[in-house]
């Protein structure tokens, strides 16, 4: 146990953040004084790698397999799922206290942030009304600090933040929630998300104008807190999860198992619901990953054979395969899908549009059993797509029950993704420090001791 105060941290996850990108960041990169490579862990999607980042361990440890997955003691699949004891492993907070015990932290946006264990907590929570209705809106721990960052900010901008008006707004705000929490309270471990730039590259790809706008942006938008953190003294680190990559094939996995005769469905008022519960396989769609629960063992080779045929799939892993990779969680599927490079699993398991559910052309990221980044669209084969919009925003602002169906059922207008090891460094995340690091390459298993040590908590080596 140790009574020196230890160094303050900053961490900033800038999701998507790449090293092709630091080119058009000059405001970071500026602020940085040391840059490494930084591994990531299958699948690298937001909730597995944050995981693995804040308690040093893999997925077949902490339980966190994927942004969402089939809760087999329900009977249902849940995606974005809040509470943090849903995380096993010791967190990197909890390793801290444990030297010294007024270890200080505040989590702004990091996933699993509700009923951990962090003295200031920030995180998008919605209002949902008792008609139907969502708000926009946060959760907070002290509650009070909702008001406050509310009255100072304005409501948290939830439709910046997910879904066709998703945009630098939703940042911004998480930047000035974080800087006024730095002034007032100043943590000795402040935690910040910043999902800009998992827009526009999974809108229009990695490579584009709009990629390069967009690393333009979140730079912008970096620059004061980088300011605020600096004159406080802290040790600044900044890294992401992922990079995300041009793809150019969705793969319809559920589809293929319905066609197998393997995934069932169930029907009311004219529209097809998934059926876990009946079927011997279904999938449950992550990006460039997916997880294939199997429920009779007899059904597993003929299920992984069916699917290493199916194009845009590159490996199907079994029980060994998971291992491998660290992914050999309980809460995993039988078989593990990963997608090609230019490939990604949709979830759609209907095989006409005319039966999708009524979610499936909302932005509805809770009911729809699988990852989708159509959300982030507005139909264009639609022409009154705009009109229909207002319509319901005018019906929802009058109180009224209304429905936001705007989300196309066309996958190929998706055109980045993630969730496969990257292939090479450029198109994976990066770590960077306001001060000299040791090393050029770090695990992120590694990240959790790298902190503890930054802030004097664990001896380098350590």
């Amino acid at each position: 146990m140790s009574t020196a105060s230890p160094r303050p941290l900053v961490v900033i996850d800038v999701v998507g953040l790449t090293p092709r990108l630091l080119a058009h960041m000059p405001n970071l990169t500026k602020a940085m004084k040391a840059e490494a490579t930084l591994g990531t862990v299958l699948p690298a999607v937001t909730c597995s790698v944050q995981s693995t980042l804040l308690t040093g361990a893999l997925p077949s440890e902490h339980g966190i397999v994927g942004n969402g997955w089939y809760f087999r003691e329900l009977g249902e699949v849940f995606l974005w799922r809040q509470h943090n004891a849903l995380v096993g492993g010791e967190k990197v907070w909890d390793a801290a206290r444990r030297v010294y015990p007024g270890y200080k932290v505040a989590n702004v946006c990091w996933w699993y942030a509700m009923g951990a264990a962090t003295d200031f907590t920030v995180t998008p929570r919605p209002i949902y009304h008792a008609d139907g209705r969502k708000s926009p809106d946060c959760y907070t721990n002290p509650p009070e600090l909702r008001v406050d960052l509310t009255r100072e900010l304005g409501r948290f901008p939830l439709f910046s933040y997910w879904g066709p008006k998703a945009g630098i707004a939703s940042s911004k705000w998480i930047v000035e929630a974080s800087r006024l929490l730095l002034r007032r309270e100043k943590p000795d471990l402040t935690l910040v998300y910043l999902p800009h730039l998992d827009y526009d590259l999974q809108r229009f790809g990695s490579e584009g104008p709009e990629a390069v706008a967009a690393a333009q942006e979140i730079d912008a938008e970096l620059a004061p807190l980088l300011a605020d953190a600096d004159a406080q003294g802290a040790v600044t680190v900044v890294l992401s999860e992922y990079g995300i990559t041009n793809v150019s094939r969705p793969v319809d996995i559920n589809r293929v198992l319905r066609r197998a005769g393997l995934l069932d469905v169930y029907r009311q008022a004219g529209m097809e619901y998934l059926d876990p519960w009946t079927s011997r396989a279904f999938a449950v769609a992550d990006h460039q990953l997916a997880h294939v629960y199997v429920k009779d063992p007899a059904d597993l080779p003929k299920v992984r054979d069916m699917l290493a045929e199916v194009p845009g799939v590159d490996e199907v892993l079994d029980q060994a395969g998971k291992a491998a990779h660290g992914l050999d969680h309980s809460r995993s599927g039988e078989l593990v899908a990963v997608a090609e490079p230019d490939s990604w699993f949709t979830y759609y398991y209907w095989l006409d549009d005319a039966r999708a559910p009524d979610f499936a052309r909302m932005v509805d990221i809770h009911r729809k059993p699988g990852y989708d980044p159509a959300e982030l669209f507005m139909d264009p084969s639609d022409p009154l797509v705009k009109a229909k919009a207002g319509l319901a925003l005018a019906r929802k602002q009058l109180g009224f029950r209304y429905t936001m169906q705007v989300v196309p059922l066309d996958p190929s207008l998706v055109r980045g993704s993630h969730g496969r090891i990257p292939a090479t460094p450029d198109d994976g995340p990066v770590l960077m420090c306001s001060e000299p690091l040791d090393r050029d390459t770090y695990a992120a298993t590694e990240v959790k001791s790298l902190l503890l040590s930054l802030a004097g908590l664990i001896p380098p080596s350590a």
